[in-house]
């Protein structure tokens, strides 16, 4: 009798075992089975997105000035910063650095003719205000990145400028700029330092060297081995290579740099509603749709634009 008992405990254990590996494996498999996240709100209209180390995401909305979080494995993005308490307004990049445990954001004014912009940078767990750092001269707040060293870069589309913020400091200064960079838009490092833009309005890939000070240096127009369309939000990848979105075109790229050539392979295209950004975790790429013609075109101003929602595209290994 008490080795029949023992043995019934025994197929007990592992059946309660094999049940816990087999959630965890659905479990596995509902996450790597996930599509997209949709953001709970209405008429978001993101313009960019961002991950951190663990998987979470963070997107902006341009509409609102609400920048919302997706938990890893969460189907939906909710608000976790409100536009009123965080002075938001016309929000385009967000950047998560986990290094220095901040989240900064680009606000803009709500006119698209006005000329505030600011870059604010919050306390990546909490959402708690770090700081605000006004553009010089005004301009646009498009994307940003952040060097070896720490200092923050952020894109100026408007004035064709790339400003800097180091570390410790309270002001933004200029890093670079050129009359022809009117344009400029996404921003990501490369796996030498270097600094890679795109201009949205030339369809260019220029690559900015960063001197051992940490001042800018030499700026190359990369040769491209195909045409690009709209270049928009890019991330860099961990093997060197770039993620890249075409806004016009709908497609999504990996640019792999060598010398002063950018190679361009397309692995998705037919994003139909103006593709703006990319944020990549693990091998899935996460792609934001900001449906501007329901803003803007008379036409469709009227209609339903929702839902948002970022979607999932596999990213091949190297």
């Amino acid at each position: 009798m008490h080795r029949n008992l023992r043995l019934l405990q025994c197929i007990c254990r592992r059946s309660a075992q094999a049940v816990a590996v087999a959630s965890l494996f659905a479990g596995a498999q509902a996450a790597h089975a996930q599509t997209q996240i949709v953001i709970d709100d209405v008429r978001a209209f993101p313009e960019s997105l961002t991950s951190t180390a663990d998987g979470t995401l963070i997107i902006g909305s341009l509409e609102h000035g609400t920048v919302y979080r997706a938990a890893p494995g969460a189907a939906k993005a909710t608000t976790w910063i409100s536009p009123g308490p965080a002075d938001l307004k016309r929000v385009l990049g967000v950047f998560a650095h986990d290094a220095s445990n901040t989240l900064w954001v680009c606000t803009n004014d709500p006119d698209p003719q006005g000329k505030e912009a600011v870059l604010k940078a919050f306390d990546l767990k909490t959402a708690a205000p770090k700081g605000a750092y006004p553009f010089p001269n005004g301009g646009l707040c498009n994307d940003i990145a952040v060097t070896g060293d720490g200092t923050t870069l952020a894109t100026d589309t408007r004035g064709g400028r790339i400003l800097a913020l180091k570390p410790g400091s309270n002001a933004l200064t200029v890093w670079a700029a050129d009359p022809k960079w009117v344009g400029i838009d996404g921003i990501a490092m490369l796996a030498d330092g270097a600094v890679l833009f795109n201009n949205v309005r030339e369809h260019q890939l220029v690559r900015v060297e960063v001197k051992p000070d940490a001042t800018a240096g030499a700026a190359t127009l990369l040769e491209l081995s195909q045409p690009i369309s709209g270049p928009d939000g890019m991330r860099s990848l961990p093997d060197g290579r770039i993620a890249l979105v075409e806004n016009r075109s709908g497609k999504i790229d990996i640019v792999t740099i060598a010398g002063d050539k950018a190679t361009i392979e397309t692995i998705k295209d037919g994003f139909k509603l103006t593709p703006t950004a990319i944020t990549v975790v693990g091998d899935t790429g996460w792609v934001v749709e900001a449906k501007f013609a329901y803003r803007n075109d008379p036409q469709l101003k009227d209609k339903d634009p929702d839902p948002f929602a970022a979607v999932a595209v596999a990213i091949p290994r190297k």
